[in-house]
């Protein structure tokens, strides 16, 4: 056999490998999507063995490249290609895909499956992590390589399907992607005109690539999905542009080869061993065994494990002349890679002293995010075009945009110039995508992310945020104007129920700090929580920073929840609840009641998860279960405090809609004031003497 039909002949082996192995762990499972691996099995061979940098002996190799299944209902063809390029997924796992315990669950799980780099599954996320990724990979490359020290040189891959680029967050991101320049970024488009309940010249017909090539996208099409010559050519064009990013539209055909060949059927549901069967001899592989694995097709993708270990040494070579020539650098990189805080990054957070009239925690979160930032290089993000309202913008720090040059427009300038090294990010008006971009960020490793936008825009934000909670990524949300004191602006953009819904996220640490000093210990805390995201709920309006010499420390908001002003000696009477910028007035009325010889406790509680993770000793201590009247009081939804105010206690919140009026007027008319709360906590004292 000649050497050219030599080399079709494994490819062709090779590739459907990937797809009868997928084909059976589906069937086997009677649940997955065996249409996509039939149909994109070609692309994401010639990627993985010819273009994909990476080492599946080390799968957190720092420089390795990054690839991502965006459509994530593939999963089979993933857990496939880790398998035979030996990965840590054994084939036991392959045949128990989507059951309990294996490594090969339904979609892929960041932390579950060695060399799966994000979750995915929820369509356009995936899509939108990597320009994360890809964001991730030129701001630390700027930032570490030197002249013939080049050490942070990696892509980012992508297989998108048609529900992806569906999906607005995708349209999003890759908005940005391409106004970037983000040339490290390939995406390989599953172009196969069926999505899971029909073709898509019912809802899709628009044409995509003249779409990405208005967003500045470099665009290429392949028209045989099984041309792997057309594709590799293709990628390797994608592969040499470096200015911009580029879509490979890549035409297959879902099912390919099966009885349900570019129908919807073979989208979501196993082929049913009869059709199994017809697909195998359809494409002239056996039928027997279940899960085959040809040696020669095996010999020949396990080749990765050599080159990457080639790739990996090399790059290792490359790092020991960078440490030596430039030590400091390394070391801060190394740091950063290993998310370790470094020593002193926390030496100027500002102690902010006792103040009546006080500031609005965003601005405080500002000062303290301004101290941080310069001592802890990881660090970076910005918010979507809001920087003057939520105060998340670092002065000096440069912005991260490689177009512009001086004498253009200059206004949102930070300072400090502007290029891929800058470490203030400009999102636009893009908040479903600057969180998941932010994910991708922090999946890529190197970067401690945070995002910013007004609690009410939240809501946008919610699919990326769950994931980062699922994912356990060290993200950062800053929220500002959290509560309908933000005033004028009115009902739409008055957050009533965001809180509610944001605390309901298991794994994400909702902190909504009373005063300028709680904001400085909720960012030290949420800096050292490297696996979890957090949110912060700031204020818009000014609150007073409390006298802590007075009061207790800001200090306990380390623990959820503290004892910030007791009744004296012996166990209180009465037990007042406050949080974020309500705080303040809660102390006030514990303070007056305590005048009429009433023995008022009033508790601090910026975050319940916080609290709730506390030994019960520490919890009753602050809450003793002998003490039922109880006042929670939060201008927010009053949905989940009956948790810690108790069947005869009572919360003081917000269950309708704003109104556009000044934000003290919009308190006073619904109740916050320390009259108000005297009189709830009044009542609740008669209601437990009756």
């Amino acid at each position: 056999m000649a050497p050219q039909q030599a080399s079709a002949s494994i490819d062709q082996r090779c590739i459907d490998t990937l797809r009868f192995l997928s084909v059976d762990m589906v069937q086997k499972a009677d649940s997955g999507h065996p249409g996509l691996p039939l149909g994109a099995a070609p692309m994401a061979y010639v990627l993985w063995q010819r273009f994909l940098k990476h080492n599946p002996a080390d799968p957190l190799w720092s420089d390795r490249d990054r690839f991502v299944l965006s459509a994530g209902h593939g999963s089979a063809l993933l857990y496939s290609l880790l398998h035979v390029t030996g990965y840590d997924l054994s084939l036991d796992d392959i045949r128990h895909f989507r059951q309990w315990g294996s490594k090969a669950p339904g979609h892929p799980e960041r932390g579950h499956t060695p060399g799966v780099e994000v979750t995915t599954g929820p369509l356009g996320q995936g899509f939108a992590n990597a320009v994360g990724m890809a964001m991730a990979e030129a701001q630390l490359a700027a930032r570490y390589n030197r002249p013939g020290h080049v050490v942070v040189d990696h892509r980012t891959w992508v297989i998108a399907s048609d529900g992806d680029l569906m999906e607005g967050v995708a349209s999003e991101a890759a908005s940005l992607a391409g106004h970037l320049k983000l040339g490290k970024l390939n995406v390989l488009y599953d172009d196969n005109s069926v999505t899971l309940a029909a073709g898509t010249d019912i809802t899709f017909t628009e044409d995509r690539a003249a779409r990405f090539a208005a967003y500045d996208w470099h665009v290429e099409t392949v028209d045989d999905g099984n041309d792997v010559a057309a594709i590799e050519r293709a990628l390797q064009r994608a592969r040499d542009e470096t200015a911009r990013p580029s879509l490979v539209l890549v035409r297959t055909h879902i099912g390919y080869g099966s009885p349900e060949q570019d129908s919807f059927k073979a989208h979501g549901s196993p082929l049913g061993e009869e059709n199994v069967a017809a697909t195998k001899r359809n494409l002239g592989w056996p039928e027997q065994p279940p899960f085959l694995l040809p040696d020669d097709a095996m010999a020949h993708f396990r080749s990765a494990l050599d080159r990457g270990r080639r790739e990996q040494d090399a790059w290792q070579g490359r790092l020991d002349a960078y440490a030596e020539a430039f030590p400091d650098a390394a070391r801060e990189l190394r740091t950063s890679q290993e998310a370790r805080l470094p020593d002193g990054w926390d030496a100027d957070i500002p102690v902010f002293p006792a103040d009546a009239k006080g500031m609005a925690t965003r601005e405080a979160g500002g000062k303290v995010l301004s101290a941080i930032a310069p001592k802890l290089p990881a660090l970076t993000g910005g918010s979507a075009d809001l920087d003057p309202s939520t105060f998340t913008a670092v002065k000096g720090l440069g912005d991260f945009d490689p177009r512009a040059t001086p004498g253009e427009d200059q206004q949102g300038s930070t300072g400090g110039g502007w290029s891929y090294a800058g470490r203030n990010l400009h999102f636009g008006v893009r908040e479903h995508a600057m969180g998941a971009i932010c994910n991708g960020m922090a999946a890529h490793g190197g970067v401690i992310p945070y995002d910013a936008t007004f609690l009410i825009f939240s809501d946008y934000m919610r699919p990326p945020m769950r994931l980062a909670a699922l994912m356990r990524l060290h993200v950062m949300h800053v929220f500002t104007h959290d509560s309908i004191a933000l005033g004028e602006d009115g009902p739409t953009h008055q957050p009533v129920e965001q809180l509610a819904g944001l605390r309901s996220v298991p794994d994400l640490l909702v902190i909504r700090p009373a005063d300028a000093n709680e904001t400085a210990v909720a960012w030290r805390v949420a800096l050292e929580a490297a696996d979890r995201p957090v949110a912060f709920a700031l204020s818009r309006q000014k609150v007073p920073t409390l006298d802590r010499g007075k009061y207790a420390s800001a200090d306990g908001l380390r623990k959820g929840a503290y004892v910030l002003l007791d009744a004296g000696d012996g166990e209180p009477e009465l037990i007042l609840i406050g949080t974020g910028a309500e705080t303040g007035l809660v102390l006030a009325a514990a303070e007056k009641l305590q005048q009429e010889g009433i023995a008022a406790r009033a508790v601090s509680m910026p975050c319940w998860s916080l609290f709730d993770g506390q030994p019960p000793e520490y919890r009753e201590s602050v809450l003793p279960p002998g003490v039922g009247a109880r006042l929670a009081v939060e201008a927010g939804s009053p949905q989940g405090w009956h948790r810690y105010v108790g069947d005869d206690g009572d919360v003081l919140g917000v269950d309708r809609f704003g109104a556009s009026a000044p934000g003290g007027e919009m308190l006073e008319r619904y109740g916050f004031t320390v009259d108000n709360v005297c009189a709830r906590a009044r009542a609740l004292l008669e209601r437990k003497a009756r």
